[in-house]
């Protein structure tokens, strides 16, 4: 995800593309850039780092060019630097370009590029564009536009500038979004409405396939062939926090639908052709280690005990998941022979920091799995591998968990790729994880059922979870997420150990969540969870397609995929029903009471 904006218009535009930009932030944070451009020719400046970095470089008020355009971006294609930052522009400084999206096809572009006499400064995808204009441009840039747009696979939002049309903008949009605005002092474009909702609240939303042409006056609609097309206006009725939401009530749920695309990026260049590609890891020697940990707090734990489950099944090595508040104080044995995985979203959790720093100190390798660029966590670690999630607002974290989920998987398979260990199902895991957007989409389409079920807890203060095998990490992660939003006392069990005590806990109206997504243990679980409903239990089953459940009233069936991905799936469902309850509950879902998104301290 990265953020874009545009102006062109009467006032100096770099204000605006720096305000725009700092609205934008929460798309992404590693490096930033902008383009301004006038009779003079072009001006660019790009700084790694957050927004205000670039802002240090700038002196603001002596910019008075009145186009320009401007990018805050989250590392993909190519490591946050000065030369993967955005804007990019043409060798002869002509032309330059924003990008947002994933451009499937570049490296064939690329390569075709380079014969024709191309040099690339960056490792991004997105370069390929600014050259594609620049070898079709003959004058006419909506043309140059078409034949480039046209070549593309995959998704983009672009702006482009030119020193021929130093009063205009160009955009062009699929799968990746853009929204243009009109005021009295110009035009607009922008990844998101909250970047220009503070000088208009008419939009017009670009659809697929559409381009743009942007000049101070007028914003002119055109189909990927320069067809015209009449433009379609929307009036924004609400203001800049709540455009963040982008239309949800809550960050939360936004955080939620997020999923798909959060996945899709963490994915993105680390799966080609039946292979891994997480090239840093080729830095350890993974062939001495005799012990491996998992260290990691709260929802990132319950990833930790999915990699470690992993590893067990694949990898013939001692392992173990170990909370980070603990990890340091258990006396662990690690020396240089030890393999150490740190699992945190923000990078900045105190005990899960302190943990690593002690494990360095003994000599071990060490991995982080984060999802803030440049925190302290993945600067300490000997390598760092980072989900795409982008920023989440909300307390509760659940695109955070999915990807890491999805990540940890990919860095299992390679550690055993590394060790000499053949895994059989490799290449059905990798296709499951290529199409697992798509997968969590059609979870998400479910919400209304959730919803429904939701308000069995309307007046119920205590929730059961309850699963074996790689459910067990779902029904952990479901009641943690569950007591977080909505403040209802829940529990996690193995189906197994109910007649060990739990099940004397319920009775009738009790509100139970089953899962049993893994078949060598499906029936056996289902039979587990029948003893609860003989007790007047109120039991909601989550399971497999084919998987038989005649007993039971509430079922919902997860589409196919591995039983190692199962979890993924089951999820989405788990934070629909934790955000429902809660809403039922009237509490304050992003903001839960006693919370905050990243404890640095113990």
């Amino acid at each position: 995800m990265c953020g874009i904006t545009a102006f062109t218009g009467k006032d100096a535009a770099l204000p605006i593309l720096l305000s725009g930009l700092e609205k934008l932030e929460y798309r992404g944070y590693d490096s930033a850039g902008i383009t301004l451009v006038d009779d003079k020719g072009l001006f660019t400046k790009k700084a790694k780092g957050r927004l205000k970095d670039l802002e240090d470089m700038l002196d603001v008020p002596s910019f008075h060019q009145t186009t320009g355009i401007g990018h805050t971006r989250w590392a993909t294609h190519g490591v946050p630097s000065q030369l993967n930052s955005h804007p990019h522009t043409n060798a002869a400084n002509t032309i330059s370009i924003v990008h947002n999206g994933i451009i499937e096809n570049y490296e064939s572009i690329k390569a075709d590029l380079k014969a024709k006499g191309y040099e690339f400064q960056s490792e991004t995808d997105s370069e390929v564009i600014v050259h594609l204009l620049d070898y079709y441009y003959d004058g006419n840039m909506l043309e140059a536009m078409k034949k480039t747009v046209n070549q593309l696979e995959g998704s983009f939002a672009i702006c482009v500038l030119s020193t021929d049309e130093p009063d205009t903008v160009y955009v062009a949009k699929t799968a990746s979004p853009m929204v243009l605005g009109k005021s009295e002092n110009g035009t607009f474009a922008a990844s998101d409405i909250p970047a220009i909702l503070e000088y208009t609240k008419d939009v017009l939303i670009l659809e697929d396939g559409q381009m743009a042409k942007l000049t101070p006056n007028e914003i002119s609609v055109y189909t990927f062939h320069c067809e015209p097309v009449e433009a379609k206006w929307t009036h924004i009725p609400y203001d800049i926090e709540a455009a963040q939401k982008g239309g949800y009530d809550t960050f939360m749920l936004k955080e939620i639908y997020e999923q798909p695309e959060a996945i899709r990026e963490t994915l993105r260049g680390r799966i080609e052709k039946g292979e891994i590609h997480l090239e840093d890891l080729e830095k350890l020697d993974f062939t001495k280690i005799n012990r491996v940990y998992f260290v990691a707090c709260g929802t990132a734990w319950h990833a930790g005990i999915y990699a470690n489950t992993l590893f067990q099944k694949w990898i013939d090595v001692p392992s173990i998941c170990v909370a980070a508040s603990e990890f340091r104080y258990s006396d662990p044995h690690v020396d240089d022979k030890t393999l150490c995985v740190y699992i945190s979203q923000s990078g900045e959790t105190a005990d899960t920091l302190a943990a690593l720093k002690m494990s360095k100190e003994k000599g071990a390798q060490t991995i982080s799995v984060v999802n803030v660029l440049g925190s302290s966590i993945a600067r300490a670690s000997d390598v760092t591998l980072y989900t795409c999630a982008g920023p989440e607002i909300a307390v509760a974290s659940t695109k955070a968990f999915t990807t890491q989920l999805a990540l940890v998987t990919l860095l299992i398979l390679k550690i055993a790729e590394l060790r000499g260990t053949d895994v059989a199902c490799k290449a059905e895991l990798l296709e499951g994880l290529k199409r697992m957007p798509e997968v969590v989409s059609a979870m998400l389409d479910k919400h209304e059922l959730m919803k429904e079920y939701a308000g069995f807890l309307k007046n119920q203060q205590d929730a059961y979870f309850i699963g074996r095998q790689l459910d067990y990490v779902s029904v952990l992660e479901g009641a943690l997420k569950l007591k977080e939003v909505s403040y209802v006392h829940a529990d996690a069990y193995f189906a197994g150990e109910l007649k060990h005590g739990a099940i004397a806990l319920i009775e009738k109206d009790t509100v139970v969540i089953a899962m049993a997504t893994q078949p060598e243990v499906a029936a056996k679980t289902i039979s587990n969870i029948e003893e609860t409903m003989a007790r007047g239990a109120n039991v909601i089953l989550i399971t497999t397609k084919d998987q038989p459940a005649p007993k039971f009233k509430y079922v919902i069936r997860i589409p196919d995929v591995h039983p190692l991905l199962a979890v993924i799936p089951v999820t989405i469902l788990l934070q629909l029903f934790a955000y429902y309850a809660a809403v039922e509950k009237g509490r304050d879902v992003d903001k839960p009471r006693n919370l905050a998104k990243s404890v640095t301290v113990e």
